[in-house]
């Protein structure tokens, strides 16, 4: 199993990806992109009619990322520096984003509320949003468990977000879960 240097070896992003339903030409949000471990792999999925929107708080990482997609020769990759806890701040419009990703996201943000309220907005009707954050209790690695949200309080977080609607469990490793919302 390979796994990404910017996961911390503790994740498989392009086997996690490819359960994303991603085809050619979509436009997808990578909210909390870090230096794009997922952002690269999403990029050349949705091929060079598709473009990925990389937001982020830190600079560094969004510099990071601009370097990796410059040496891959992805031209369909955008940054943003951004709080994804003040609603808007995005600055994607409303309904434009056929998926939007929070990996690893959440658990950095006691006001979790606000970001998936933010990936709601931008997402189109019938849009998907994939949360994948930390397990509790999956052992000593990665941040404390009370950083961590549980799967069914995440899933009651995100569904009592007006307009999102539970789908199925994905795949994530050993470490962390993943879901997949539907916008209706």
């Amino acid at each position: 199993m390979v796994h990404a240097a910017g996961s911390g070896g503790f994740m498989d992003p392009e086997r996690i990806a490819s359960s994303f339903g991603l085809t050619e030409g979509m436009r997808v949000a990578d909210f909390g992109s870090g230096a794009g471990y997922f952002t690269i792999i999403i990029a050349k999925k949705v091929g060079e009619s598709g473009l990925v929107t990389a937001v982020d708080i830190m600079l560094s990482s969004l510099e990071t990322l601009r370097a990796k997609a410059k040496t891959e020769g992805l031209s369909n990759i955008e940054t943003i520096r951004s709080n994804l806890e003040i609603l808007g701040s995005s600055g994607l419009a409303n309904d434009s984003q056929d998926l939007v990703l929070l990996a690893n996201i959440l658990f950095q943000n006691s006001n979790k509320g606000p970001i998936i309220t933010e990936a709601r907005r931008v997402l189109m009707p019938g849009g998907t949003l994939i949360v994948i954050d930390w397990r509790k209790g999956a052992g000593g690695f990665g941040p404390p468990d009370d950083l961590r949200t549980d799967e069914e309080e995440m899933k009651r977080l995100t569904i009592g977000n007006d307009g999102l609607q539970y789908v199925r469990e994905t795949d994530a490793g050993i470490f962390h879960y993943g879901m997949i919302f539907k916008k209706l």
